[in-house]
């Protein structure tokens, strides 16, 4: 089994590679080590700077590839566009552009699926099954159909086969970040390459599975239940699976569908107030928020209800990611730079920040900005690539989340403007940040936050003793093992162990070519030799000797590549 993987990895590299060799993108097979499986007169012609996409930038000719590479990554994409701290600007608008919109698979292997995993007949489940599909995307496809209840709903099949081509992929780029990791370290400052695969290797997971957006939709039902004008459309776990999800039907037009909307007697800019009303509160209340909200994903029903669909990206905020967002936002609204910066290092579990003053100084210029605008000019999406672009600069790591909290805050800016002109995002985010603070200092948070250290000073308190103890009977025992890591010398520490290994083989050819001339100073009869006189061990030693000479300079030769 892991031999045909190997096969299979092996021939996915070689497909990666013609892609980005099309694409012009020679850079990054070299970056990810790949460069000896290209040949040598494919390397010519890049030299030559042939190609028809010699046109496009870097970053578009990216885009232009992950599209061509399938489902893994286009969806790598998409996660990356959110990534504004470890990818420049420039990529990060392009991956913006990715679409998964893709092609229909048949409509029988989709009813062949649906069947697998129910098992039961389509005609046993449903009255009716609409042949074409309402949208097809990289990961699977939706079915208009209505069941035996007569209840109208929508069956969401996933893609044959996607789940082994994503295994596929995702097992080919954890070994080329594995590769590449001191690479993209040394010359694009990104740390934690490594890392960042095996998350979006778990986000596809829970993509894979339509049960966990069963389980979103549910939590999210279970949440506005009480709402009057919002609706989550009820999720049918019985038919659905990891494999299919059967949701409720939901009639109704696009949020930016403003003459629809007009004629049947609504107001567009009371319904773009009510959808920044309810996505304040999931963002800001509950801390779990719809991460896609999309037109397509926002329907306006006909007595004007908003509902929303697709669940496959949600964003969790912990309770003190909240705060410390919500206290950015007021300490720019204040203009104080030091309490801007000190909050958005406390969303980041690492920061380069070395020189504390130039932070601030860069925050200082954001606020210096948007200080002088009127509140009707503030600009939430023009904002928000402000703040990304310092955490890009400063490679501070913070939640994943918070970016798509602010690409969230920038697309329904986006729709708000499209159907009400006079629309301020900023007006709907000042009342919840202010909430939020109150919230932090109410006298039940301030009485658990107490509690909570106290037990953690409690704990310190009955552990250090034992701690103590433990150390000092492995120094008496002489088990007590110091870990020093060097950082920065892995290239020097690199060229010392090849020069290392080739002095070894020096002295081992050395000694082959001694040993064999000594050899031959034996008189004959001593060793058996050729009808010339040379001992048979004498030319053995000179010829391993010539072939390992060739080996080291072969070596030489390709490390001054």
């Amino acid at each position: 089994m892991a031999f045909n993987q190997n096969i299979k990895d092996f021939n996915r590299v070689v497909e990666i590679i013609q892609v980005l060799g099309k694409y012009r993108l020679e850079e990054v097979i070299f970056i990810f080590q790949l460069r000896s499986m290209v040949p040598k007169e494919r390397k010519i012609r890049w030299g030559k700077g042939e190609g028809r996409f010699n046109k496009y930038t870097t970053w578009e000719r990216i885009r232009m590839a992950f599209e061509e590479l399938g489902p893994a990554f286009v969806k790598l994409g998409q996660v990356l566009s959110n990534r504004h701290d470890i990818l420049p600007i420039e990529l990060v608008n392009e991956f913006e552009k990715l679409q998964s919109s893709v092609a229909p698979f048949p409509s029988e292997k989709a009813k062949n699926i649906v069947e697998s995993e129910a098992g039961k007949s389509i005609s046993e489940l449903f009255i009716s099954f609409e042949v074409h599909p309402l949208a097809s995307a990289s990961i699977g496809q939706v079915h208009r159909a209505t069941l035996k209840s007569g209840e109208q709903v929508v069956v969401k099949v996933q893609r044959p086969g996607i789940q082994r081509m994503i295994e596929r992929d995702l097992s080919v780029l954890k070994r080329s970040a594995r590769l590449a990791q001191n690479t993209l370290e040394k010359n694009f400052g990104i740390t934690n390459a490594m890392d960042f695969i095996l998350e979006f290797e778990k986000t596809m997971q829970k993509e894979l599975r339509y049960s966990i957006e069963a389980r979103n939709i549910q939590q999210f039902r279970d949440f506005y239940k009480d709402y009057v004008n919002f609706y989550i459309p009820n999720v049918f776990k019985a038919l659905s699976s990891d494999k299919v999800l059967v949701t409720e039907y939901m009639r109704g037009c696009k949020i930016t569908d403003v003459d629809t909307m007009r004629s049947w007697g609504l107001q567009p800019e009371k319904i773009a107030e009510q959808g920044m009303d309810i996505y304040m509160t999931q963002m800001f209340e509950y801390g779990y928020f719809h991460a896609d909200p999309h037109p397509g994903n926002i329907i306006i029903q006909q007595d004007g209800t908003i509902g929303l669909i697709d669940f496959g990206m949600v964003g969790k905020l912990m309770k003190n990611d909240k705060y410390a967002f919500a206290e950015v936002l007021i300490a720019m609204a204040n203009q104080d730079a030091a309490s801007m910066g000190r909050n958005l290092r406390q969303l980041a579990t690492h920061d380069e920040i070395t020189n504390r003053k130039a932070y601030e100084l860069d925050l200082n210029e954001i606020i210096e900005e948007y200080s002088t605008l009127n509140v009707s000019e503030i600009n939430i999406a023009e904002l928000a690539m402000a703040l990304q672009q310092i955490i890009y600069k400063y490679k501070m790591q913070v939640p994943g989340s918070l970016f798509l909290l602010l690409r969230a805050m920038a697309i329904l800016e986006g729709i708000g403007k499209t159907i009400h002109p006079t629309f301020n995002t900023y007006e709907y985010i000042k009342p919840y940040g202010k909430k939020l603070l109150k919230e932090k200092f109410s006298k039940e948070n301030i009485t658990n936050e107490l509690l909570f250290r106290l037990n953690q000073f409690d704990y310190f308190l009955r552990n250090f003793p034992i701690d103590v103890q433990e150390i000092t009977r492995n120094i008496r025992k002489g088990k007590l093992n110091v870990k020093i890591d060097h950082h920065g010398y892995e290239p020097v520490t690199d060229k010392l162990n090849r020069g290392l290994n080739r002095m070894m083989l020096t002295m081992i050819i050395v000694g082959l070519l001694l040993a064999s001339a000594i050899v031959m100073t034996v008189p004959r009869g001593k060793t058996a030799a050729t009808e010339s006189g040379m001992p048979y061990l004498s030319i053995g030693g000179f010829i391993l000797a010539a072939f390992l000479s060739m080996l080291l300079w072969w070596s030489s030769w390709r490390s001054t590549k």
